[in-house]
């Protein structure tokens, strides 16, 4: 079994793929028949990946020794590319976490998108997201990732835009596909310098070179290329500034928030960096930008989310500071603390986003927070599993995020300690905002007397969900994910009991600070909202990043086209106009000589000879008056 396991691995992407072409088109119109096929091919993508996973355990498959299968893809005079499979303990573990939270996904949404009538499409375009991250998992080459990266971020459109019949959604669609077509630029252009430069871009073969390279010729050249590859993570995992897509991807269905947000497409930047680790690593300086980055990033959404109404775009926000703290973790070379949190992260994100869809699909949409209230006693199993969430991204023991933040706090503070209290100020914030959350919409007056029932598709992911979100930290941390999961020499597990203590106490505190601002009422938001003023206002409209590109857009995009119209319109349409109208003249001119008429070309070739004859005649008479007079 373990064999065939990483033998079929391939077939773990294309069940899904096949699923998805099969749904679209024979069977968009049969709604339980299309839920039922991509149910079942994300159920087989699940076993397998579970099964890669006792594989490469039972195996001893490492990062230095991965399980690797290709053959010859593409082939063009001077160089090559394979396609294949990369099997190693981050691509298993990649595959595990995909697979489940997609599968778990659509359960949910067999209830949730219950009489919608893109039912059948939205399940194909569920399959098509599973099979392209599952796929860019299990790449050999930058390439071959590169072309599941993009069908990521086409399929992301599809769902961002999923109710393609309002303005809003197919805004932000489009929004969303062209941020991220800016890192996918820089992406591109560092792939095409590594195989220029190294002639290949598979990655156990740059393994072997550029220690080599580097040894030769330095690491100028090499960090150039890091920087363009880390602009395509830059986009798709939302670090600033191309962070404003994120938000806005809101306007699909709560599914497929979960999924965008929890396991596909915002941690295919960080799996790509922790994928291509060993060219990262050898650029310190690089590092050190990706750590800031990181952890400005974690600190600037966080500091958002705190005033934001929309339940969903509270998460958002959330999920762009996670990500924020992933990015730091890696670049203060800690790559087992960044997966150890996309782990965990990616079981409670993905409980919360499905959490809230629940809320709002119990009570007709409604996304403000503040038009919830009272919901605990209508909606139990919701608000218990949310409360698991909550207290997981808080970071309290023993939830999952407990073990995962904390090791990024500590990986942190031994290489930066203004990196570490950047992230413990966010830690926070984190735990403040999601608690406003929670009291805000299952505590406080009732709002809504009638409450749709949830379907039991839907709370059993929940429920799955929140028992991940409680216990997979602790799972981890004693099972060793340091061991398996690494770059380097295996580091053993341990936790750093004042950093972790203080964390915790800054969490219980931001939560006791949020009972009594929303529940208790002791302290007025609206006052403290008053108080705070211009951050206030500030913060609440995200730093007006959004208005600033669209003035950039106004001023330099639309003025560089006015300019560009002009150019076209004047010059280039001039000069072709001028021409077709002077070669309309001088064909208007030799018409006159063109009359078809016998009579008029005897006249003309008469006119000819007398002139040629006239000019004979003088020519000789000149000819004869200076041989006489001796001028030869």
């Amino acid at each position: 079994m373990e064999l065939f396991a990483l033998n079929h691995a391939w077939l773990i992407p294309l069940v899904p793929a096949a699923a998805f072409i099969i749904i679209g088109l024979f069977f968009k119109e049969f709604h339980q028949l299309s839920a039922g096929i991509a149910v079942l091919a994300g159920t087989f993508s699940f076993i397998m990946s579970a099964a890669v996973v006792m594989a490469v355990l039972d195996a001893g498959i490492s990062v230095e020794m991965p399980f690797i299968q290709k053959i010859q893809w593409i082939k063009i005079a001077g160089m090559h590319f394979s396609m294949g499979v990369m099997i190693d303990p981050l691509s298993a573990m990649m595959l595990v976490v995909v697979s489940l939270v997609a599968l778990l996904v659509e359960i949910y949404s067999i209830g949730y998108m219950k009489g919608d009538k893109g039912y059948g499409r939205f399940f194909a375009y569920i399959s098509l997201f599973s099979a392209s991250m599952l796929g860019l998992n299990i790449a050999v080459n930058f390439l071959q990732m590169y072309v599941f990266w993009e069908l990521v971020g086409l399929c992301s459109y599809l769902l961002i835009g999923f109710y393609y019949y309002r303005i809003s959604a197919r805004e932000a669609a489009k929004k969303a596909f062209i941020t991220t077509r800016i890192g996918d630029f820089g992406l591109l252009i560092g792939i095409l310098s590594l195989q220029m430069v190294f002639g290949t871009v598979d990655f156990m073969e740059l393994r072997h070179i550029l220690p080599v390279y580097i040894a030769a010729n330095g690491t100028g050249l090499l960090t150039i290329i890091g920087i363009l590859l880390f602009i395509g993570p830059i986009g798709k995992s939302g670090q600033f500034p191309l962070h404003v897509w994120l938000p806005d991807a809101m306007e699909g269905p709560a599914p497929v928030s979960a999924l965008i947000h929890a396991a596909t497409m915002v941690v295919a930047g960080v799996y790509l960096v922790a994928r291509s680790y060993f060219l990262f690593a050898q650029l310190p300086e690089l590092l050190h930008l990706i750590a800031w980055l990181g952890a400005f990033t974690a600190f600037f959404a966080a500091s958002i989310a705190i005033t934001q109404r929309e339940i969903k775009r509270i998460l958002a926000y959330s999920t762009i500071s996670q990500l924020g703290y992933m990015m730091m973790a890696l670049g203060v070379g800690s790559l087992t603390a960044s997966m150890f949190h996309l782990l965990t992260h990616a079981f409670f994100k993905s409980l919360l986003f499905l959490g809230a869809g629940a809320v709002m699909h119990a009570i007709n949409e409604e996304a403000d927070i503040f038009k919830m209230g009272g919901l605990r006693k209508k909606m139990p199993l919701v608000f218990v599993t949310m409360t698991i969430g909550v207290l997981a991204i808080s970071g309290l023991p023993p939830f999952a995020g407990f073990f995962s933040k904390d090791e990024i706090l500590a990986a942190a503070a031994a290489v930066s300690m203004p990196l570490y209290i950047i992230g413990t100020i966010t830690a926070f914030m984190t735990a403040f905002y999601m608690a406003r959350l929670l009291f805000v919409v299952f505590w406080g007056k009732e709002q809504h007397g009638h409450v749709h029932k949830t379907s039991y598709f839907m709370q059993i992911p929940l429920a799955v969900l929140s028992i991940l979100a409680a216990f997979a930290g602790a799972a981890g941390y004693v099972g060793g994910f340091g061991d398996w999961v690494r770059f380097g020499e295996a580091m053993p597990e341990h936790m750093n009991i004042g950093l972790a203590g203080i964390s915790t106490a800054l969490s219980v505190a931001a939560i006791a600070l949020a009972w009594h601002i929303y529940v208790s009422k002791k302290y007025l938001s609206d006052i403290i909202a008053q108080k705070m003023g211009f951050i206030y206002t500030v913060s609440f409209n995200k730093y007006y990043i959004d208005e600033f590109y669209a003035i950039l857009c106004r001023i330099f995009i639309d003025g560089i086209g006015k300019i560009m119209y002009f150019i076209d319109l004047y010059i280039i349409d001039g000069i072709v106009n001028t021409m077709a109208a002077l070669t309309v003249y001088c064909s208007r001119i030799f018409s006159k000589l063109q009359t078809g008429q016998i009579q008029t070309y005897v006249a003309i070739f008469f006119c000819g000879v007398i002139i040629l004859l006239v000019y004979t005649i003088v020519f000789f008479t000149k000819i004869n008056e200076l041989a006489a007079g001796g001028g030869f």
